[in-house]
């Protein structure tokens, strides 16, 4: 059965101000809305990895406890770019956009997102990880994408799907529209599955 038949008395509630993960859901056919609420992203300084994803999450998933009708599920999510053995957020400014990228040059990174599925009755949450390799970029390459894209509201400082991107990135391992902030087959799969 195809996901949009399965949901068809259900209403799909998208909180993110994200316009990817919203094409996302578009682009899997699935009819929804968004609710925004504002979350204060801080989460405890001893999670790594997967565990701050999933933590922060679950916390904009709370944010709608009690608000949600019986027939609605919400979905949150959150991403990083875990590098080093820390996470990478999104940039504060232009220095740290341009310190994170020579960071990753030349290296392999993580980014690891989680998506929470709330209803009235239950929370659950999955993760995905996908291992991004860079060339070494150049200064001039960091600067140029700086300037031209300001990828500032995104975690690492880069989008995968732009210029930095396709010049840059020399190999990837696992899903890419993880890196760009969904794991769609995963999410697919969920709510194929998820019992109505």
């Amino acid at each position: 059965m195809l996901l949009k038949e399965k949901l068809k008395n259900h209403k799909i509630i998208l909180a993110s101000g994200s316009p990817r993960r919203q094409q996302f859901l578009r682009d899997m056919d699935l009819d929804f809305e968004i609710r925004l609420k504002e979350v204060d992203e801080i989460y405890p300084p001893n999670l790594t990895q997967k565990d701050i994803t999933d933590y922060l999450a679950v916390l904009k998933g709370d944010a709608f406890e009690g608000t949600l009708a019986a027939n609605e599920i919400l979905i949150t999510s959150d991403t990083i770019v875990w590098h080093e053995s820390k996470a990478l957020g999104k940039p504060k400014n232009y220095d740290d956009a341009f310190q994170m990228l020579q960071s990753l040059s030349g290296k392999t990174h993580d980014v690891i997102t989680s998506v929470c599925f709330k209803t009235k009755t239950k929370t659950e949450v999955l993760s995905d990880v996908t291992k991004v390799t860079f060339k070494e970029l150049a200064d001039s390459e960091i600067k140029y994408y700086l300037d031209n894209y300001r990828p500032f509201d995104k975690a690492g400082s880069y989008g995968i799907q732009e210029w930095i991107g396709f010049i840059g990135v020399s190999k990837i391992q696992g899903s890419y529209s993880n890196v760009m902030g969904l794991p769609v087959a995963k999410v697919y799969q969920y709510l194929l599955n998820l019992p109505l």
